[in-house]
């Protein structure tokens, strides 16, 4: 069976979803830790998509350095 683009590449960014399985926490509570980090990253420079966080980012702020 062949694989759409969208199974073929894995995403740059966690959304709200994965936040809440990751952390074990409610969906609001998700969207307020993916609002803190990207004004994290957007008071260093950065771009960001709402609702949606980096991935290296929020492994690197949860979990410590990512390789």
């Amino acid at each position: 069976m062949t694989q759409t683009y969208n199974e073929k590449k894995q995403s740059l960014f966690l959304r709200a979803e994965e936040v809440c399985e990751l952390m074990e926490v409610s969906p609001s509570f998700a969207y307020k830790v993916i609002k803190d980090l990207n004004k994290e990253l957007s008071d260093k420079g950065y771009l960001v998509v709402s609702g949606k966080v980096s991935k290296k980012y929020f492994y690197e702020r949860f979990f410590g350095k990512v390789c």
